[in-house]
């Protein structure tokens, strides 16, 4: 079910037109989470979309509409509530200990991946 998430994690993102490097950034929360034991079945949804969330606000220039459009994508694709969302977000956040600038090393991989797929 990690793959279908990361699946429905891309597709999204390709919704929002977010670039392949935010997407790349957001698998490597993702995979932090899972490394760390944070996820579970009722969060696992609401883990995706803060991640996705957090890697579109820091590594691109969303206006604030194009926030809210992302955040109406993910509560419609992922059927979780908006204000369940942005809490989590925090979490996640505490979870990363607010390391959301990534080394290279660590998104390289992913975006190789999602280019040559594309």
């Amino acid at each position: 079910p990690l793959c279908s998430l990361k699946r429905e994690m891309r597709n999204l993102s390709e919704e929002c037109n977010l670039e392949p490097v935010t997407v790349s950034m957001a698998y490597v929360y993702f995979e932090k989470l899972v490394l760390q034991g944070k996820l579970n079945k009722q969060n696992r949804k609401l883990c995706a979309g803060a991640c996705v969330l957090l890697a579109a606000k820091i590594s691109s220039d969303l206006r604030k509409h194009e926030v809210k459009h992302l955040i109406d994508k993910l509560e419609e694709r992922f059927r979780f509530n908006r204000r369940d969302l942005i809490a989590f977000e925090f979490t996640v956040l505490v979870a990363l200990e607010l390391a959301l600038y990534l080394p290279e090393n660590q998104v390289l991989p992913h975006y190789r991946r999602l280019t040559q797929q594309s």
